[in-house]
């Protein structure tokens, strides 16, 4: 696991859906529930925590189920599971509901959770993270985003998890997919996250979201999934992204924006990549409290 982080945040182990789950909670107020993408884990929010609870929220992100200190259990790596740990997290929190903010990965959990268990989420903050139907569709047509590739190429058999167990992989990784003028990653952002993958099982954990989503397209499950994601999403809904995001193509924002009943808003930061949450924190949390202010207030006793 992860060395521990100490900072203004409260660490805690919380039981959900079957498993342990690795949660840094700080501040009182409604519920903003954050979900890390690869190869990071909880310390990807880090800039939002502080910056979240000082606004009125209860900042809480969690381990995903095999990353981090988190559970790393044989299975459940599966879009129904992963809902269900989202909404399990948000109930033994003693919540209702909560907004999901999601990167990457993290944000293809936060579209299941939507699709699966919208009982668990007042709004949903995708950050570089198309609808999964949307990502999919691409997967017959040339060319393909970097996102799709860097799924292929994980799914073959444990060479992958020796590939991103070397040194210098997660940095490579990192930088190829962040703006080229942000800087970003610095070397202690890249020790950390290699770190977080060194112990085993954590690449094999991490590579298992990768295989489920492509192998559950010829299962039952995976139809399930398929299903109950064509059914809109009735929730606010604000995508936010990079412009130079070379994973995820502007075309599938765009078409992600049709999933959505609800209000559907798209943010593009100029000087961010991939991962604009850690490559312009102040810009990304000024557009996601902006449209938290408009979108996502809480519920009151009596709604739906």
């Amino acid at each position: 696991m992860p060395p521990p982080v100490d900072g203004p945040w409260q660490h805690r182990h919380v039981a959900a859906n079957g498993a342990r789950f690795h949660v840094v909670d700080m501040g009182a107020g409604p519920l903003v529930l954050l979900l890390h993408g690869f190869p990071e884990f909880w310390w990807a929010w880090r800039s939002q925590l502080p910056c979240l609870a000082a606004a009125g929220y209860r900042a809480v992100a969690m381990d995903l189920r095999g990353y981090g200190d988190s559970d790393k259990t044989p299975r459940g790596y599966d879009a129904l599971t992963l809902a269900g740990d989202v909404a399990g997290v948000v109930r033994t929190l003693g919540c209702k509901d909560a907004v999901l903010v999601g990167h990457g990965w993290g944000g293809y959990v936060a579209w299941a959770a939507a699709a699966v268990r919208p009982d668990c989420l007042r709004a949903l903050c995708a950050v570089a993270a198309p609808h999964p139907l949307e990502l999919l569709r691409w997967s017959y047509r040339l060319p393909a985003p970097a996102a799709l590739g860097h799924i292929a190429a994980m799914q073959v058999p444990w060479l992958p998890e020796r590939r991103i167990m070397r040194g210098d992989y997660i940095a490579r990784h990192l930088a190829a997919w962040a703006a080229p003028a942000s800087g970003f990653p610095p070397p202690d952002v890249v020790e950390r996250y290699r770190q977080a993958l060194a112990t085993w099982p954590s690449p094999h954990c991490a590579l298992e979201y990768h295989r489920w989503l492509v192998r559950s397209r010829f299962r039952s499950d995976g139809r399930e999934f398929a299903a109950r994601l064509r059914r809109p999403i009735d929730v606010p809904v604000l995508q936010l992204t990079g412009a130079h995001d070379k994973a995820v193509p502007r075309s599938l924002v765009d078409r992600s924006a049709r999933r959505v009943s609800g209000s559907a808003e798209h943010r593009e930061l100029a000087a961010a990549g991939h991962f604009p949450h850690e490559e312009v924190p102040e810009e990304f949390n000024q557009a996601l409290l902006s449209w938290l202010s408009r979108r996502a207030a809480p519920r009151v006793d009596g709604d739906g």
